[in-house]
């Protein structure tokens, strides 16, 4: 006799909402692929710092996401709060009378959610939809973010905290966060990667893969960071505070003492970690904004610039950058070293170090220091035969300035 079949009809309710199950848990089965992303190394870089990290991008593109998917990848577990949908109280904490407050006191005790992550010892803190939370909200969230204390309990080291938030333009009722909240934080730009999602849809994401921190680098990282940020507020004093005129900026990154404590972190965990400048950049300027963190960037690139006084010990092997500014800058180096300690020795080698800077690079970036280091010559110093082969780059690039500066006259005729 044939099987019996069941019909539609005779199939209990329970049935396909099983069968619906098994096809919701195959939509789920993805899996994870190694793949370089900028943001998401940011990310995992910030976290390994301990520094509060806020994800700013508009609503569904993946920022809650990438928050679960790095909880996984680091066997961290994530505990969710939603800013927006809870009282100040619920993160200064509740009082609680006891038998006696007046020799006692009135503590203030902490949600749940804060007791599991302080009996688990380690987590992930993912603070969501942080744009909406209202100023009094915001307010009681600083001691949170900053020193991790949540009503009379203080959270474990082990745990780390990231948030998210939508433009105040898309967020549902949003608010622009608050100078002392926003300095606080790490802001990572989140956008969306169309060749990520397409094959993440596909049922293959990327992998968040905590960065490796090389030991032998760390004593040198930390030194490297101190020199560069002391160095650059040393130079530019104004820029230790700048707390932004507009409103919206200052809900962003902004220079403060904090945030360059945090940027000099990050500088320090980016140089062990051997990462990349797009993700350096991505970090210093999510930290003290875009002028200052580019200004640190240059810095940093200043410091990698071989020693004057090396180029001018020996010359003939002296190995310059490949990008123009950064060997503009070594030319112009050498030549205020002469300028600081004129010797004929040290004036001759400088010519030299210019003749080799014109065969391995554009002529026109040794016309201003050889014009420089010729003014420097003394009555009795012999011109040195480099200065002929000089002479021809130089005047061949003075006369392409004014011929461009003619036409660009011409023009506006």
């Amino acid at each position: 006799m044939p099987p019996a079949t069941v019909s539609p009809a005779d199939e209990a309710p329970g049935e396909r909402l099983a069968v619906a199950a098994e096809l919701l848990a195959l939509l789920r089965d993805t899996t994870t692929e190694p793949r370089s992303d900028a943001q998401l190394e940011a990310l995992t870089l910030a976290v390994a710092a301990d520094l509060p990290v806020l994800l700013c991008g508009e609503p569904g593109i993946g920022k809650t996401a990438a928050l679960t998917q790095l909880a996984e990848e680091l066997d961290l577990p994530l505990t969710t709060v939603v800013a927006s949908v809870h009282e100040p109280s619920d993160f200064a904490g509740l009082p609680v009378v006891g038998a006696d407050p007046a020799a006692q006191g009135v503590p203030m005790a902490p949600p749940d959610w804060a007791v599991r992550l302080a009996r688990a010892g380690r987590g992930l803190l993912f603070l969501d939809e942080l744009s909406t939370a209202p100023p009094a909200v915001q307010a009681a969230l600083l001691r949170l973010v900053l020193e991790r204390r949540v009503g009379a309990l203080r959270l474990p080291p082990g745990i780390r905290i990231v948030a998210a938030a939508n433009p105040r333009s898309s967020a549902a009722d949003g608010w622009e966060l608050s100078p002392p909240l926003a300095n606080r934080f790490v802001h990572l730009q989140w956008t969306h990667d169309h060749d990520v999602v397409v094959r993440g849809l596909g049922g293959t994401w990327p992998r968040t893969v905590l960065p490796r921190l090389h030991p032998e680098r760390l004593p040198q990282a930390v030194t490297f960071a101190r020199r560069a940020v002391c160095g650059l507020l040393s130079a530019r004093p104004a820029l230790v505070h700048r707390l932004p005129g507009n409103e919206a900026r200052r809900g962003g990154p902004w220079p403060s003492p904090r945030s360059w404590d945090m940027a000099l972190r990050l500088t320090a965990f980016a140089t062990a970690a051997g990462t990349s400048r797009e993700v350096l950049s991505m970090l210093v300027r999510g930290t003290v904004g875009d002028g200052p963190g580019l200004e640190l960037l240059a810095s940093l690139d200043r410091m990698d610039l071989p020693d004057p006084e090396a180029l001018l010990a020996d010359p003939a092997a002296a190995v310059l950058p490949e990008r123009g500014d950064l060997r503009q800058a070594v030319l112009d180096g050498v030549v205020e070293a002469v300028r600081g300690r004129p010797e004929r020795s040290r004036w001759d080698a400088a010519w030299a170090l210019l003749v080799r800077a014109l065969e391995t690079g554009p002529p026109d970036l040794v016309v201003v220091p050889a014009s420089t280091l010729a003014a420097l010559r003394r009555e009795d110093w012999d011109v040195p035969a480099a200065i002929e082969r000089l002479a021809g780059a130089v005047a061949v690039s003075r006369r392409a300035d004014q011929a461009g500066l003619a036409a660009a006259t011409g023009r506006d005729r």
